[in-house]
């Protein structure tokens, strides 16, 4: 069975829209000021985990528990987040096809999991790996291995990576021994070998691998 291994924020989710709208209302429900949505904005805006929340509470000397305000951004960030039925139109049209899909992506477990789930990618996807599974960051080899363990395989070279990180995406798929797309919308940076393919959207990700990969 072929392997597909996805990147889920910027990928195959929008999280920059959706933590926008999450941070805003976290700060409106406790009733916070602009200091402290400012901070989290800033701070949060690549990735978050309960580690950050423990610092907000210090900064800023809140009475809620880093725990209660981790749990909170969840929530916020589960509400906001989405996938456009267009991609899960094009996943599950991947999955007909005998593809196996997985999920290799950054940051904490419970709230990769939580967006998973709530944007209807659970019922599409065979196995997904989060960083924090294992404390294991992409680009690092491990990561993609693990996607692909939870899919039931292991890794060959015609296996594909698609994501928008030129760095975590891109060259760690490559050293990983599979095939990249690149989703455009980063600069590209200097010195990295090049995508297989590169497209605007990932649903055009999809669309070469149902026509270009060999049956």
């Amino acid at each position: 069975m072929r392997l597909a291994l996805f990147d889920l924020d910027g990928t195959l989710v929008d999280r920059r829209s959706a933590f926008a709208d999450a941070i805003a209302d976290l700060t409106s429900t406790h009733g916070y000021g602009p200091d402290v949505e400012h901070w989290m904005l800033i701070h949060l805006a690549d990735r978050a985990s309960p580690h950050d929340f423990a610092r907000l509470r210090e900064v800023f000397n809140l009475d809620e528990s880093a725990a209660d305000l981790w749990r909170a951004y969840i929530d916020r960030m589960t509400a906001a987040v989405t996938c456009r039925p267009a991609v899960l139109d094009s996943l599950a049209r991947l999955k007909a096809a005998s593809w196996s899909i997985g999920v290799a992506t950054n940051g904490a477990s419970d709230i990769q999991r939580a967006k998973v789930r709530a944007t209807g990618l659970a019922d599409l996807i065979d196995g997904i790996a989060a960083s924090g599974d294992i404390d294991v960051r992409k680009p690092d080899l491990r990561l993609f291995e693990l996607a692909a363990a939870r899919c039931g395989t292991q890794l060959s070279r015609d296996d594909w990576m698609i994501g928008d990180n030129p760095e975590n995406d891109i060259a760690g798929g490559y050293k990983a021994g599979l095939q990249t797309i690149w989703v455009r919308g980063r600069p590209w940076p200097g010195g990295l070998a090049v995508p297989h393919h590169s497209v605007d959207d990932v649903t055009e990700a999809i669309d070469y691998l149902l026509t270009h990969s060999p049956e």
